[in-house]
């Protein structure tokens, strides 16, 4: 598809050692970002380690044993801001007048290079071209300037604009954040006296945990050894939560936001029957990915379902590769088809998505190359026309292919006998919320939060926030 996964965090306070644990849960992350990994833990100090490359390219044995401390938060990354560099790797590290602070972050600000330059005239001065360096810096000042963890976290918070679901470890505290709009996900799980966040639940069912609820939109979690203290900020009147968690981020076993995923994409699959039915002989999707989808078409549609593209699962990380053709190429280093199955054969192809359109042209064209005698195109996504400025890697509409051609011609671009898309009311209907508490943006042109240029969604900002609670032990 050419998107590049959402990070990942997660957060682990225990009476025992943590780094295993928080190891483990990065590796069953690792489908959010696999340019970076790292790790924080405190013990009379802050301690980090971090690089580029998959979790187990960065932490061995030795290293995780060296990682002592019963508090720590870990990270994966893709790069939306920020280069994919070294300097650029989360956790990120920082000394204050009182004390070690390091922040893992999911998400993207939409007014960081105005905060950028507002601090630099002010004389800062930064190490990296994060906006989640420009998040810690501001929570440094604030703690400067006198004001207990929680303030600093809440003025913090009315600074900046975007999303944002975050890990913070303030020496041996440990914090969880989330953006008043609840855009990214993050969850509270426990397993015994341990309690951890994480930005999707299978965290826990690997680690033998049980989930306990999703963070508040808004909301500022601290976990400690006596449980789990909950700060209200205030937060507008619906929620914005990214669709593309259901379609495409998240693991198909997760819970987001009360929803499992697997069966949002399967319900995608029965209403991309109903919408865009077809002869043909054989239903196959993209693997993985396109699974849940393809099933749900079969079964609503009667078409057979087959698995007839057959994944190299040791060359994932394509978008490495310097230039376009050697991408390309990799499309078919990747998959394979299975002949004797497809030749002759009227095939439905199913996938989540169309970005760019030259992935599924290249597959399109292996399956007519194995025989198809028709490929029809259905995708679980309607049309991706706008960018996202809110954590996932499409920027410009130069390059969507659907922000400037219509249906057919995308077709004639991809070489497919058909294409059809999910609407947008069929994504609403599959994922069970009401449209106005999700994000749309990139398939709507109208976004959750201001961004120049843009239209912003039928709300306004300031008159729809509400203050709720202040503070409360769970």
């Amino acid at each position: 598809m050419g998107i590049r996964e959402a990070c990942g965090v997660v957060g682990i306070y225990s009476h025992e050692q943590v780094s295993y644990d928080i190891f483990t849960a990065l590796r069953v992350l690792q489908h959010r970002g696999q340019e970076s990994a790292g790790i924080s833990v405190f013990d009379d100090g802050i301690t980090t380690h971090k690089g580029m490359g998959l979790v187990t390219e960065v932490f061995t044995p030795e290293i995780l044993r060296m990682l002592k401390g019963n508090v720590g938060i870990g990270h994966v990354r893709y790069s939306t801001e920020g280069a994919s560099v070294q300097r650029n790797a989360q956790p990120i590290e920082m000394s204050t007048t009182i004390g070690e602070m390091a922040l893992g972050h999911n998400g993207e600000l939409v007014n960081a290079s105005d905060l950028r330059e507002e601090y630099k005239e002010k004389g800062w001065a930064f190490f990296s071209n994060t906006d989640s360096e420009l998040i810690i810096r501001i929570l440094a000042k604030e703690l400067h300037d006198g004001r207990d963890p929680v303030s600093a976290i809440k003025r913090t918070m009315d600074q900046i604009s975007g999303s944002y679901s975050l890990v913070l470890l303030i020496n041996n505290r440990l914090f969880a954040i989330r953006d008043p709009l609840g855009i990214k996900p993050l969850v509270i799980g426990k397993r015994g006296s341990t309690y951890m966040v994480a930005s999707e639940t299978v965290v826990f069912d690997a680690l033998g945990a049980e989930m306990i609820r999703d963070v508040h939109p808004g909301e500022i979690v601290e976990i400690s050894g006596n449980g789990i203290s909950s700060y209200r900020t205030p937060t507008p009147k619906h929620t914005a939560h990214c669709f593309f968690e259901w379609v495409y981020f998240a693991r198909s076993d997760s819970i987001i936001d009360g929803v499992l995923v697997y069966d949002v994409r399967r319900k995608i699959g029965n209403i991309l029957a109903r919408e865009h039915p077809v002869e043909a002989d054989l239903v196959i999707p993209v693997p993985d990915s396109g699974r849940a989808y393809a099933l749900g078409y079969s079964e609503e549609s009667g078409i057979k379902y087959a698995e007839g593209l057959i994944k190299n699962r040791y060359v994932d990380r394509t978008f490495i590769m310097p230039e376009q053709k050697m991408r390309e190429f990799n499309v078919s280093l990747k998959l394979n088809p299975i002949k004797s199955m497809i030749d002759g054969k009227r095939i439905v192809l199913v996938d989540d998505s169309i970005v760019r359109g030259t992935t599924m042209g290249r597959i399109v064209s292996m399956l007519r190359k194995a025989g198809a005698k028709e490929v029809h195109v259905r995708i679980g996504c309607p049309k991706i026309i706008a960018p996202c400025y809110l954590g996932i890697d499409m920027k410009t509409r130069e390059q969507l292919i659907a922000a400037r051609n219509d249906v057919d011609a995308i077709r004639r671009n991809i070489g497919a006998d058909s294409l059809g898309y999910l609407s947008i009311d069929g994504l609403i209907e599959a994922i069970g919320k009401p449209r106005e508490d999700l994000c749309l943006g990139c398939i709507t042109g109208e976004y959750p939060v201001q961004i120049k240029g843009e239209r912003l969604r039928g709300q306004r900002v300031l008159d729809r926030y509400i203050q709720i609670g202040l503070h409360k032990k769970e």
